[in-house]
């Protein structure tokens, strides 16, 4: 096979190639790195060098997923055997799997069915861009028609080499430089999930590169698109830190098409210049860590916490891509980070679904080193708890059961992409969701304005909110944000303060005043308003393997600004007693007392006609068919503790505790009242826990446990605990 695809570079056409190279490269100045490009075709995730064992694959153990491809290959040749030119549309992933089914068997039939495919897509992105419309928000099917053109290189003539990259670069440069912007067109970068109409960039210049058509911009996005990988894969170096994760916390973007860019990036490069850069970028191969501390267990399939812009009507786990990311994980990483691949397969032996995503179907072909990550990986033998440092997480539980409980605390993090005012938020999930995020991006088109105004702001997650009369919005995308119900102004800015984890408790202190209105607002033409908060940092421990103890100091710069400590549920909390109530989702049961502030003034918002009140309006949901359990997930309830009298300074004293609809009540609690501190004394089991906080200076505080099989007696610690990479013990 590499002879027939080196055949084409004998005699005067390999003289033209080079004079094209050199021609283009005097022109252009271009990097030294593009003298690595192979001369030959093709040069997208595979080359002549690199085929056979591509070939191999797809005839061997991928043999009934290239059976599947060229059977919907044959079903489209049959389909359009009587149409000279069909009608124009999309066709770009179909003239990539014709081209790759000609690969591997020479027949001509293919070879026709995919020119005639790239042409009809051609036409169909010239049409669009003629009417001023999206092809599609993803690049991914231009992507295969780049793909297509690359893979036939060999077998077109000239005429139709020139014929097909030309257009392709004209309607994809159109579609960049429309002025208005063509809606629904994304054309984000390397700081979003950067599979926007600017990735075919990349891969027109890898392979356009020294043919010579249209050399002015192909040498042009060739070295754009090398810089803005290189851009991507730094910026998520840094958000994922030494602990893992990617361009933002939303897992459906993060799981879903985000880890494309890197992995294709990773594969062209290794294919165009044969260098493996991936063990350059280990961060990649974290991916893995990150699922699994998302991971909540569940029948009959895994949870998530439903952070940031989740639709909010299953809260699972979204797997669909995730088999065929940890198989890339696992190919690219397993002799570099033998730890991520060893995870990565793992997560393939139990994820629900177990099969190749077809979005990208050359993958599977390509995975040639997947017997070389065979290694063994205990998910019980982690930490209870997890601080991904740089994406402003803290992931706690029990254990990794479906009895467990586990707990997302948000503090921190770097990055604002998909993220609400949610600082300090916290969500507790035990065999249901017991207090989790309200809100939906359920239909975000007609929920905007609920998406804008009620979801992404403070007041739909389990936060402190500060009133303070005049306050401009906190603006996010969506919508039109019209008012402000006491929320956050700043997505970053908060620090986690302090963090430990061991096998009796987890602890975590977090700073949240900076997310607050801080400092005096110009406004013009108005008096300058000045800041709302002093102080605004909760501590929460996590006393294994049920209770959870919340602390937090609130100082505002006026008494009068209200402050609402909050808590959501799926459905409408039931009132056990002035200071109690309980709340029930799935299997599980929730108990929530306050403690502090004495004489608190509760209120209940829900109900019918109430179930997203804010800034005096119910952002109502357009939700169609939506059965109750769907509903309840985004959360129809909401309590409110605040002060019975105006104060500057405040304190909040909660203790949740959790367990199955059997739990008939909490356990013993009692307020004490050590010198400077606050805290709750609970006797669980026989067993006596203390647990006291610092009322003034810095976050601190004390834990003592009396009886049972250990004694604890310790400070609370006042430093982050270092973790890193997979922490097995």
């Amino acid at each position: 096979m590499a002879n027939s695809f080196n055949k084409h570079l004998n005699g005067p056409a390999i003289i033209l190639l080079i004079l094209s190279v050199l021609l283009t490269a005097h022109a252009q100045q271009l990097p030294d790195w593009t003298t690595k490009i192979r001369k030959g075709h093709p040069r997208l995730f595979f080359n002549a060098d690199t085929f056979p064992a591509v070939r191999d694959r797809a005839l061997g153990v991928e043999r009934k997923g290239y059976e599947r491809i060229k059977k919907g290959v044959d079903k489209l040749r049959a389909k359009l055997a009587d149409q000279p030119q069909p009608k124009a549309r999309e066709l770009g992933p179909q003239a990539a799997q014709a081209a790759f089914v000609y690969l591997n068997t020479r027949d001509t039939r293919y070879l026709e069915l995919a020119k005639k495919c790239l042409d009809t897509s051609l036409r169909f992105y010239e049409e669009c861009y003629r009417q001023r419309k999206s092809v599609n928000w993803y690049s991914t099917t231009r992507v295969h028609a780049v793909m297509a053109w690359d893979w036939l290189y060999n077998d077109l003539t000239e005429g139709e080499r020139q014929d097909y990259l030309s257009r392709l670069v004209k309607v994809i440069n159109n579609v960049i430089k429309a002025k208005p912007r063509i809606y629904r067109e994304s054309r984000g970068g390397y700081n979003t999930g950067f599979y926007s109409i600017r990735n075919c960039q990349w891969f027109i210049g890898c392979t356009g590169y020294g043919t010579g058509i249209e050399p002015e911009l192909v040498n042009e996005w060739l070295v754009w698109g090398h810089d803005e990988n290189i851009k991507l894969l730094q910026h998520r170096k840094k958000a994922c830190g030494d602990d893992g994760g990617g361009a933002s916390p939303t897992l459906g973007y993060v799981f879903g098409a985000y880890p494309w860019s890197e992995q294709n990036f990773f594969y062209t490069w290794l294919s165009s210049t044969g260098k493996n850069i991936a063990p350059d970028w280990p961060h990649s191969a974290w991916l893995a860590n990150y699922v699994i501390w998302n991971w909540i267990a569940a029948e009959p399939v895994p949870l998530e916490f439903g952070y940031g812009d989740t639709p909010h009507t299953t809260n699972r786990l979204p797997s669909h891509y995730l088999y065929t990311h940890m198989a890339n994980i696992r190919h690219l990483y397993s002799a570099e980070v033998p730890q991520a691949a060893a995870v990565a397969q793992y997560l393939q032996e139990i994820l629900p679904h177990q099969s190749y995503d077809r979005s990208w179907f050359i993958y599977p072909f390509l995975l040639l080193r997947l017997d070389n990550s065979r290694h063994t990986f205990k998910p019980e033998n982690l930490p209870h708890a997890r601080h991904f440092e740089n994406m402003g997480q803290i992931f706690m539980r029990s254990g990794i059961g479906m009895d467990d409980s586990y707990c997302l605390f948000t503090c921190g993090g770097i990055l604002t992409q998909h993220r609400h005012y949610d600082t300090l938020n916290f969500v507790i999930y035990h065999r249901g969701f017991l207090a989790l995020d309200s809100g939906t991006r359920y239909n975000e088109v007609k929920n905007g304005q609920h998406l804008a105004n009620y979801y992404a702001q403070t007041v739909a997650h389990n936060c402190i909110l500060i009133h303070q009369p005049g306050e401009p919005p906190a603006h996010y995308w969506g919508g039109t944000v019209t008012g402000n119900h006491g929320g956050q102004h700043k997505q970053l800015g908060s620090a986690v303060k302090a963090f430990e984890t061991n096998e009796d408790y987890v602890y975590v202190a977090g700073n949240a005043t900076a997310c607050y209105r801080h400092g005096i607002i110009k406004r013009k033409g108005q008096s300058d308003l000045p800041e709302k908060c002093s102080l605004v940092t909760r501590q929460m421990v996590f006393v294994m393997p049920d209770h959870f103890v919340i602390f937090d100091r609130v100082i505002t710069t006026d008494p009068t600004y209200r402050k609402d400590w909050l808590i959501h549920t799926a459905d409408k909390p039931a009132i056990i007693d002035d200071n109690t109530i309980r709340a029930d989702h799935g299997r599980g049961r929730m108990f929530c007392r306050t403690l502090l502030p004495e004489n608190a003034k509760r209120t209940f918002v829900g109900g019918p006609g109430r179930e997203f009140q804010a800034a005096g309006k119910n952002w109502a949901v357009e939700t169609g068919s939506l059965k109750p359990e769907k509903l309840a997930l985004m959360g129809r309830w909401r309590m409110e503790i605040s002060p019975s009298a105006p104060r500057k300074e405040d304190m909040f004293l909660h203790v949740i505790q959790v367990g199955d609809r059997k739990l008939k009540g909490m356990v013993e609690t009692e307020l004490i009242r050590p010198d400077h501190r606050r805290g709750v004394r609970l006797r669980i089991n026989g067993v006596v826990w203390e647990v006291t906080f610092d009322i003034t200076g810095e976050p601190g505080g004390h834990i003592k446990r009396t009886g049972g099989r250990k004694i604890i007696n310790a400070e609370l610690t006042d430093t982050v605990q270092p973790q890193k990479g997979i922490m097995e013990n």
